[in-house]
């Protein structure tokens, strides 16, 4: 019997070209493509919440895909891992409803990018944060997130990339804390533009390092000129963070946007 299936996963990135599937490089939607197959014997299209750059990690990811399965949904994680690599874990399943699709039916998403400042390596970080090499004023920075809250034009912080019919999106909160040796900006919005919260990190590096003061974060915006803005920052510091199914019930046990 077909049933549509959705799984909660996360995954270190640095060795994937992002999730969706590339010709020039592994993916993490490849990688449960092939898991699935091997597991049910059966060709399955997986679709993502979202889709994540090359090098970009995921504490929280959510994807569904329509199979005929019998394994019970608290085994089908353990199974599924036995096929996948040591960097992508499937934590929790469930069967969703027939017209569920983990990418349309997300109302909101967070995602979360890590600075270590710092003028020395430290190779706990390496993988999972930017190294920039200069003093942060956290307080203004904190400052400067304000302006990017709210709904509004975000060109000035979009690379170019797929085309998309509207720049305008919708930014619910921009947050720059410490969390022990590094600093979180986390970013939460309706949907993001390509590289949006790694410029968004660069342009706060900016005001950080008082290369911009906080309340040009506002002209920046208003001039919607990719140009005007901080630096699109590594991959490697940005994590999908926390994620919101508003209307999905089946998922509430996996407390994603906890």
């Amino acid at each position: 019997m077909m049933k549509n299936i959705a799984v909660v996963l996360s995954y270190d990135g640095t060795n994937f070209n992002g999730w969706q599937i590339q010709k020039n490089g592994p993916s993490i939607q490849e990688s449960m493509e092939d898991a699935i197959f091997h597991l049910l014997k059966q060709k399955v299209h997986v679709s993502g919440v979202g889709r994540t750059d090359s090098g970009v990690h995921a504490r929280r990811y959510v994807a569904n895909f329509h199979a005929d399965c019998t394994i019970p949904m608290d085994r089908l994680p353990y199974a599924l891992n036995s096929f996948l690599p040591e960097d992508i874990a499937v934590s929790g399943a469930v069967e969703v409803p027939e017209d569920f699709d983990a990418r349309f039916n997300c109302t909101k998403k967070e995602y979360a990018y890590y600075l270590f400042p710092s003028t020395l390596r430290d190779p706990f970080h390496a993988r999972y944060a930017y190294r920039y090499n200069y003093p942060l004023d956290i307080t203004k920075m904190q400052e400067g997130a304000q302006y990017f809250v709210g709904k509004q034009d975000f060109a000035s912080v979009r690379s170019q990339g797929t085309p998309v019919k509207s720049t305008v999106r919708t930014i619910f909160w921009c947050e720059v804390e410490p969390v022990d040796d590094l600093i979180r900006i986390r970013v939460c919005g309706d949907g993001f533009l390509y590289n949006m919260v790694r410029a968004i990190a660069g342009t706060l590096t900016y005001v950080g390092g008082g290369k911009l003061a906080p309340e040009q974060v506002r002209d920046v915006l208003l001039a919607c000129d990719r140009e005007q803005a901080g630096p699109t920052l590594p991959a490697c510091g940005l994590f999908m963070n926390r994620l919101w199914y508003d209307d999905t019930p089946e998922l509430d046990r996996f407390h994603l946007s906890d």
